[in-house]
């Protein structure tokens, strides 16, 4: 592996890290940051992903739209206060641009525990991320999210993103 290479990983490393400690730190207005402007982000089961159906539990189209699901939860939405924690695993390069913009398909394994004020902890979900990112300036986002959790039976307090 060439020094380049090494590099390129170590930073998309870094991209996952930053993204889930974001998360876990209930810093949910950094978020959309992590995404390119036009951005597709998705939430959906493994049954519908692999039947390569559309329906997502989550569905944006750009980063305002991740914006907006920012502001609902802070201002609109009543939920009972919860933390999250991300594990992330795995990282796996699919495929990576070698003519055009910088860009890389990666896949990730993750599970996320959920705590709830009372200290009652549980698995929330598990599954990976199948993921398309896009260097721009010297900065990896992510153009493509989609969430596939392995569980079609999802929780109701998917409030937070995962």
């Amino acid at each position: 592996m060439d020094l380049d290479a090494i590099v390129r990983r170590w930073e998309l490393e870094q991209l996952f890290s930053d993204y889930v400690h974001c998360l876990d730190a209930d810093e949910l207005e950094r978020w959309p940051d992590f995404f390119t402007e036009d951005c597709f982000y998705r939430i959906t089961s493994a049954e519908n992903y692999d039947a390569g159906l559309p329906l997502g539990l989550i569905y944006a189209t750009s980063r305002d739209m991740l914006k907006d699901r920012v502001s609902a939860l802070r201002e609109a939405n009543v939920y009972e206060p919860q933390r999250y924690r991300h594990l992330v695993s795995s990282i796996r390069i699919i495929s990576d641009a070698v003519e055009g913009p910088k860009q890389v398909d990666l896949e990730a394994n993750f599970l996320v525990v959920r705590t709830m004020q009372d200290g009652e902890m549980a698995i929330f979900g598990a599954g990976r991320y199948v993921d398309r990112v896009r260097c721009d300036a010297g900065i990896w986002k992510f153009a493509n999210k989609t969430v596939v959790l392995d569980s079609r039976q999802i929780d109701t307090l998917l409030a937070i993103p995962i």
